[in-house]
């Protein structure tokens, strides 16, 4: 999920900046579905800030993790210092964020060097394929949102073939048009590929997160749904 905390600037993402969502919306907005523990994850319009993922990480508490999109300057010790406080993976967001990509490349593989991070990566399906060259040299990648769409498909299960986990989030973004069967094809390819995220507050999506979605999950995994909702999450971020 994404945490919009008015006490820390945002950057205007072609001209869109999103409605405040704290801790206590997300709370909120879960209450009774048992939330144990997941990742905040960096949106487009936090840009490489990191001082709303500290206030943020402080709040959820030690079952949370964080993603970020990292400065491209950010030494060693930093990110030694961010993995420290909970972060475990650095975003690659070439949908609308997208930065030089041979820099990110060189980036996300340090962080996979000094702190184990895997890379995870938003971009829209249709160009997913020709990310090959650049995801074929990261040691561990994450794809956000299904792929965002069909086109991806082929490529996607080649990746998750090849060890990548799938984030079952943003079906209101996903243009699948059959979400049950994309994700039974990924968790048959690898049942320890799918990771379920609600990506509150679904900024920008065509719908927001609605708790059907998780009997959408349910439908297609069946018997496996604690390892989409739970323990591939807990593989993925390292959380205990």
């Amino acid at each position: 999920m994404h945490v919009i905390d008015p006490r820390f600037p945002l950057v205007a993402n072609s001209g869109f900046l999103p409605e405040p969502y704290t801790v206590a919306d997300y709370h909120a907005d879960m209450a009774g579905l048992d939330v144990q523990g997941g990742a905040v994850v960096s949106g487009s319009f936090q840009v490489t800030h990191d001082d709303w993922m500290r206030a943020a990480l402080d709040e959820l508490g030690p079952s949370w993790v964080g993603v970020i999109q990292l400065d491209m300057d950010a030494t060693d010790d930093e990110i030694v210092q961010l993995n420290s406080i909970g972060v475990r993976a650095m975003r690659l967001n070439l949908k609308r964020f997208p930065g030089d990509i041979a820099t990110l490349t060189r980036q996300a593989k340090r962080a996979y060097e000094i702190a184990g991070w895997h890379a995870e990566i938003y971009v829209d399906g249709s160009i997913l394929e020709s990310l090959e060259p650049v995801l074929a040299r990261l040691p561990a990648i994450s794809i956000d949102h299904l792929g965002l769409d069909e086109s991806a498909m082929s490529y996607l299960l080649d990746l998750v073939n090849r060890g990548a986990h799938v984030k079952a989030s943003g079906f209101g973004r996903a243009e699948h048009p059959d979400l049950v069967k994309t994700l039974r094809q990924i968790h048959a390819v690898n049942p320890h590929a799918l990771v379920f995220g609600s990506d509150l507050p679904s900024t920008r999506a065509a719908r927001a997160f609605q708790r059907s979605d998780l009997d959408i999950i349910r439908e297609a995994v069946v018997d496996d749904a604690d390892m989409v909702f739970d323990t591939n999450a807990r593989e993925l971020y390292r959380i205990t």
